[in-house]
């Protein structure tokens, strides 16, 4: 299935899917813990960009990401800047930070090969992996050239620049 195929079918379907290299996947249930920690990044990540009064709009899961003419994605939070996207926007083309939250069936691929596939877009600057069980963020962010830098984040604040923010990581786990 093309991407193009695979976004005006899942518009048709219940629940969540992706597209990886043609094939469909469906998402799993998620537990509390997981919706939680993705409603409190998809918060940080807004609350940071309205402080900031930067040009940029955070959005939560639901908004697809196409990695290439076989493969799209639907991240859990992601930033992108400039202006606002039309209501009907279903595919988000130049994300600048993506967030996907760890779950027991998708934990590999999102460390391996979501994290190749990401950084394949140009406009993608920051990676975060975030935990939903431990105080935890893998930042991989894009460095010179074809270098990806990542950090292990357990306690303090992420830096996210571009496009400027800072998100403390209490702001994600509480106290």
């Amino acid at each position: 299935m093309s991407a193009e195929e695979f976004i005006a079918w899942s518009q048709t379907q219940a629940g969540r899917y992706e597209l990886a290299g043609g094939e469909v996947f469906a998402q799993a249930s998620e537990r509390v813990a997981h919706a939680k920690i993705k409603g409190r990044v998809y918060m940080a990540l807004h609350n940071a960009l309205r402080a900031k009064g930067l040009p940029c709009h955070s959005l939560p899961d639901g908004m697809a990401i196409r990695i290439a003419a076989d493969t799209v994605f639907e991240p859990d939070a992601q930033v992108y800047c400039g202006p606002e996207l039309p209501p009907d926007t279903i595919v988000v083309e130049n994300p600048i930070i993506v967030v996907e939250v760890l779950s027991p069936s998708t934990g590999k691929n999102d460390s391996l090969g979501k994290l190749a596939a990401y950084f394949r877009l140009p406009s993608v600057a920051h990676y975060l992996i975030v935990s939903p069980d431990a105080r935890l963020i893998f930042h991989h962010a894009r460095g010179e050239g074809e270098t990806i830098l990542t950090r292990i984040i357990r306690e303090g604040s992420v830096t996210l620049d571009p496009p400027g923010l800072e998100i403390a990581l209490t702001d994600i786990y509480g106290e």
